[in-house]
Formats: C-alpha cells, structure tokens, sequence
C-alpha cells in the first residue's frame, strides 16, 4: 500500500471520528426536587424513561427530603430497578430520610422562609452542577410535571434559546408560565395569556416568567449569570421577594435573558399547586383532576410495569346512588374504555348499559317497539324530522328509566360515554346529594351537565348553594333520576309522540317554548334541577377535532314540510 493511499484512509477513519462525535447530541443534566410526591412519581419516571432522547447523554441530579410520604423509596425502587440508573451516563442521588418538615411549617403545602430558603439552594446547587460536569443543558423539572411528548428535549434543544419552557396544561387554567408581572414581581392576569394558553398564538413566544419544567442552555455565554439567589444579584438588581421562580427570572431580566413559553406542540400537564392549608390527600385527588381532563382528551398517562404496583385506586363504591348507568354502543369501544379508566381513578361502580344503536333500527322495528314520531316535530336548527340515532338515544334512556321501576330504585345516575369531569367530580356529587337531603328539597331530576338554551336567570334552590332550578336546556351528558322522576317520565308514554330526549325532558318539566309540541303531554310536573356549576361536559363540542355525533350522523326517518327555525318564531 502506497504512502497517499494509506494517508488517506487514516483521514477517512479520523474524519469518521469527528462526524460520530460531531453528531452526538448535546449532554443533559436533568434536575428533579421530590418531596411528598410518591403519588406521582410512577407517572413522572414513566415519562421520563420514555423521552426520545439518548439516556448515555443525560445526567440526573435528584434531590428528596422533608417527605411524610414513601418519595424517597419510589425514587430508590426505580433507580435500582433492572436498567434503572444503568441507563443514563451518571446520576447524583441524595436524600434525607429524617427530615419531616420545616420548623413552622402549617402543612406540606405552606412555603415559610426557611422552606424557601432550603429550596434556592438546591437549586442553584443543581445548576453548579450542571456547569461543573460541563453539561450543554440543564432541565430543571418539578416532580408533578408531565412531559408527555417523547420528543420534548430534542425539540427545546432545537429552539437555540437561552431559557426556554414547554408549555404544560393543567385542568383548568394553570400553567407553567406568567404573560404578566406586576412592579413588585407578582403574577399579574393578562390579554395574552389565554391566547397563548389555548394555543390561539402558537409559537415560542417571549414571557417574564416560567417554572416547572425550564431548559437552561449552558452552552451560551449570558447562561453565566443566571441564579436564583437574590444575595448573587444584590440589591440594586434584586428588591422583591424571597422566592426561587422570582428571582430567577427578575435576575435573568435585569441580564437580559429572555424567556420563551413553547406551544407550537402538545408537551405534556402541570398539576395545580395546593392551597396553603391542603396536604397530600388534596394533591391525589389533583393528580386524579389531572388524569381525568388528560382522558377527555388524549391517552391515559403511560405507567411503567415496574412502577405499576406503586400506583392505588380508590373502591368502587355507587356514590350513594342505588345504581349508576353509563350508556355507551358497542360499537363505539374506545369511549367504553375510556370511561372505564375514568371510573377507576373516580371510584365508580357503573353498570354499563348497550345502546340502542340507530343504524340497527329501521321502520319496522320502531313499529315492533310502539314508536310514533310527533307530527310536529323537525330539528329547530336543521328543519329535519328525527334521526334513527336520535331514536336509539332515546329508547336507551327510556330503557333506564324502566330498570329504576322494575328494580325499585330510590335515585339513580344516568351518564352518557363522551362526558368529561369536572374536578373533584365525586366530592361535588356529594355535596349536592347531602344538601339535597339537608334541605328536604324535592326533586325528580337532577341535571349534572347540560346546554341552557336561555338567557334568562334560573332561581336557585331556596337555601341551597348547588342547585338552580333548571330552564330550558340541551345534552343529557348525566342527570341524577329519582323514582318518582322515572315514573313521571314513563307515565307521559313519549313513545307515542316521540321526540329527541333533550326536548323531552324540558317538556315535561314544562320550560319548553314550543306550544305545540308540549299539547302532547298535558301532565307536565317534572321538578328539575341543575348543578350550578356544572359537574359534566362534553369530551367534544360541534367542530371540533375529534367530534363525533352519532345521533346526527344517521338516517333521517321520514321528510317533513318546511316549518319556521326557533330564530324565526
């Protein structure tokens, strides 16, 4: 072999070094703060295995103390697990097993100065040594933040910024930025926040503040003056309060660092934070709020096999109920299982019930099962008689209302299978129930979610802070039936003048403003109630991705003449 030829496979081979190296991606220290947070972190460290990022290039930094919990031992069984800490390229474990609180601390949730104080300094420890071990990035992630999106790191590595945050959701309208801050460093409520929230502004977009789950790149010049000790920035650039989310970001402003809220993709939930005076029960039953809204809308948060018997589920029980009913076609399993896994986090014991399916049904059946079609009835919006889905919806409640009879049944609740909860769905369950037996007030029905048609103000219930007295309303999502209530509805014999279930159950309690339709049923003495506010929605509203209707999406029974829209008359 010639010298030229030879010269040059040791450049191809050093130049093949170079691009290996070249390509790797950038190392990441990933920085977790535990404490009490046993309950969710089976569903933490899930994610995190599960992030689509080389685990050879990402360091932990995991720091626990000050728990009443078992933190500290899911934290050592997931570690020691088989391919647990092996996985990544180094990982600094400390913990402190004595330690139970703060010295004036009200409860786990109640931050006092020393608490503070304790906190900021983990964290800039975390951050030193970040920079000690030479890491690109610093993730700095709360122990109750999801990241749901597998390519979260890879995609805010690609952003370039300096401190940039993926923007997580809550059940409600928290999240893990601020589009405000008032002149003493306080959270202040703003036009842009919604926008960017909803995803109505879409982008990486520059906010005073964000927490929870931070990436700090390391590799800028300017991440050198990021801290979130106010005693490093002095005074004269530092006068708020003590607090390490503040003075990190009042710090990196008066550097010159912006920070970037990132929502061009769906990254993952952020738990609400717990009320001073709440503990760990209130901050299960969040991460069960949280479960629950990210059910109506996505998968179920994954869970590791190995982290899967850490994770308890409440009894099942009927929430005081004699029998709860969830309606639900078979063809239409995934919203079987869906609930499902709603009723197991809840605690519900439901009895699922097989719709009446509109595409079995056709002339003759409805004939074989006694139906009439009201001859006056067509779609207020869409000038149409009936759908056969609308008959199957209906012929599944009515077959509801005759099990409350044949079974003797005192009070029931009836759920369809696109509902979403409220949070603390089961507690507010409760507190209307309890009212409703304090007060003695009477009742048939009882809506938990619903579409008011009106404007007009719906008195409440005298002495009662849950209840309103229903008016005209759409949607039966889930209603609370009385026995009674179920004969009144039966007794009406509505198969005779058959309308859809949600124009029924107003005219029978007589708020409905067609005239006409309501002649058919001259008993008219249904007393309905609403929850106020409301404890279901729907999953999916008209329009939206991922809606489905299969009641409007069937076969329409027979034409009908033109008649005037509810906007004409």
């Amino acid at each position: 072999m010639n010298c030229k030829k030879a010269l040059l496979l040791v450049f191809t081979a050093l130049w093949a070094c170079v691009s290996v190296y070249c390509n790797k991606h950038p190392t990441i220290v990933i920085a977790i703060l535990a404490r009490n947070k046993a309950h969710t972190l089976p569903y933490f460290l899930t994610l995190l295995e599960n992030l689509d990022y080389p685990k050879d290039r990402i360091s932990l930094w995991i720091r626990s103390d000050n728990n009443v919990d078992n933190t500290i031992d899911v934290l050592k069984t997931w570690l020691d697990s088989k391919n647990g800490k092996e996985k990544y390229h180094r990982v600094s474990f400390e913990y402190d097993k004595s330690s139970k609180g703060f010295q004036g601390e009200k409860g786990i949730a109640d931050w006092t100065p020393e608490r503070f104080n304790h906190v900021i300094d983990l964290r800039e420890q975390a951050l030193e040594y970040a920079r000690d071990v030479w890491a690109d990035f610093l993730l700095m992630i709360d122990a109750d933040a999801f990241l749901t999106n597998p390519k979260t790191l890879e995609e805010l590595v690609k952003k370039g910024e300096t401190v940039v945050a993926p923007l997580l959701k809550s059940d409600g309208m928290y999240s893990n930025f601020w589009a405000g801050m008032t002149e003493d460093y306080y959270y202040m409520r703003t036009d842009r926040y919604k926008p960017i929230l909803n995803r109505e502004e879409v982008g990486c977009i520059h906010v005073p503040m964000v927490h929870s789950a931070i990436l700090i790149n390391l590799k800028r010049s300017e991440s050198n003056f990021l801290t979130f000790k106010a005693d490093k920035l002095g005074p004269q650039r530092y006068d708020g309060p003590k607090d390490d989310i503040i003075t990190f970001a009042v710090g990196a402003n008066a550097s010159g660092i912006p920070f970037y809220i990132c929502n061009d993709q769906v990254y993952g939930f952020v738990m609400v934070p717990l009320e001073n005076q709440n503990g760990i029960v209130q901050d299960a039953q969040q991460l069960t709020n949280l479960k629950l809204e990210i059910l109506a809308h996505q998968e179920p948060l994954p869970l590791s096999e190995r982290l899967a018997h850490l994770v308890t589920y409440p009894e099942k029980d009927t929430m005081g109920m004699d029998k709860i009913f969830m309606i639900n076609l078979l063809r239409r399993p995934e919203r079987r299982v869906r609930m499902n896994r709603c009723f197991k986090e809840l605690g519900i014991l439901a009895e699922t019930i097989d719709a009446v399916d509109g595409r079995m049904l056709n002339e003759s059946t409805l004939k074989e099962r006694g139906v009439k079609m009201m001859p006056e009835y067509a779609d207020p919006y869409h000038r149409r008689p009936m759908t056969m889905g609308e008959v199957g919806c209906f012929l599944s409640h009515y077959s509801i209302w005759k099990k409350v009879l044949e079974n003797d049944y005192e009070k029931v609740m009836i759920l369809e299978d696109d509902i979403r909860f409220e949070p603390f769905f089961r507690q507010k369950v409760n507190f209307i129930t309890h009212e409703v037996e304090r007060l003695k007030i009477d009742w048939d029905l009882v809506y938990l979610g619903r579409k008011r048609l009106q404007d007009q103000e719906e008195p409440p219930v005298e002495g009662s802070r849950y209840l309103v007295v229903a008016g005209y309303s759409y949607w039966t999502l889930g209603y609370m039936l009385s026995r009674r209530g179920a004969e009144k509805l039966l007794n009406a014999k509505p198969l005779d003048n058959m309308v859809p279930v949600d124009e029924y159950l107003p005219i029978l309690f007589d708020k409905h403003p067609r005239t006409a339709w309501k002649s058919h049923f001259p008993t008219r003495n249904l007393i309905a109630l609403s929850a106020a506010p409301l404890l279901l929605y729907p999953t999916h509203y008209t329009g939206e991705r991922g809606y489905i209707s299969d009641t409007e999406d069937s076969t329409v029974i027979t034409a009908i003449p033109e008649i005037k829209t509810r906007e004409e008359l």
